[in-house]
């Protein structure tokens, strides 16, 4: 194949998450901030990352996902932060992609990827609720008390997709095929967080680290399919009732009919 030309009949994809992690601010970090921000209670970092998370960090890392350097498809990242920030269109143009800020309230966060140039691809767009306080449990108040929160440890919120590439120009395919992405462990290595405990098979806990594993991106497969299933179920229930209903409205018309005759 000679020149750049599009690979017609192939998709490829990228794994990446997208999300925060949010921890309470030490009491020397507010102490530094005092003069400029003295309400702000929280420090967080928003970022997009490779989805495996590496398989040699610390077992104490907070770290989520980011086993692979992004930057051989991804040219830039555009986080659009609140307004009240000072210049909240923060542009990215090298990994690690994320921005690290202090704050006191959560709030939308728009992403914005670019590609490199060799992609030939428009840039995408997501959108992140900032999560700075802990995932309430039943019988929780919605936000616990700061000293009770730093106790939980940082709140996580992270979102897993897959970017997809269809028809891919025969370089960027090159390129894209030259950096395989780290697969996902097949069994999680690290405490199940808290936030993950709504997830059917998985049981509550307080605190821990969440990671992205092949078991999981399963079960959301299956969880997709069984809602798939159900609303085909619903919408041939309501189909039988709109043929029951249309077969009296014609009895109706024609007991009608015969009367005004």
């Amino acid at each position: 194949m000679s020149g750049r030309e599009r690979v017609k009949n192939l998709s490829i994809h990228r794994p990446i998450i997208y999300g925060n992690v949010a921890s309470v601010l030490t009491p020397k970090q507010r102490e530094q901030l005092a003069a400029t921000a003295p309400d702000h209670t929280h420090t967080w970092t928003v970022a997009v990352r490779s989805a495996a998370s590496a398989a040699d960090q610390d077992k104490d890392s907070t770290m989520v996902g980011g086993a692979d350097d992004l930057g051989y498809f991804i040219k830039r990242v555009t986080f659009k932060l609140h307004d009240t920030y000072a210049n909240p269109q923060r542009n990215i143009d090298k990994p690690p992609f994320e921005v690290t800020e202090t704050g006191w309230g959560e709030f939308e966060v728009q992403i914005k990827i670019t590609f490199i140039t060799d992609a030939g691809e428009k840039p995408i767009t997501f959108y992140h609720h900032l999560k700075l306080h802990p995932w309430a449990a039943a019988g929780d108040p919605e936000i616990p008390p700061l000293d009770v929160a730093v106790k939980l440890g940082p709140v996580h919120s992270w979102q897993y997709d897959e970017i997809v590439f269809t028809d891919p120009f025969n370089t960027f395919l090159d390129t894209l095929t030259k950096h395989p992405p780290t697969p996902l462990p097949r069994q999680r290595r690290k405490p199940v967080p808290f936030h993950l405990a709504h997830m059917a098979g998985l049981a509550a806990s307080r605190g821990g680290t969440p990671e992205f594993t092949g078991l999981m991106e399963k079960e959301e497969a299956e969880r997709l399919e069984d809602a798939r299933r159900t609303l085909l179920a619903e919408e041939d229930k309501w189909k039988l009732r709109l043929i029951e209903k249309e077969r009296e409205l014609d009895q109706l018309k024609k007991l009608v009919a015969e009367r005004g005759k």
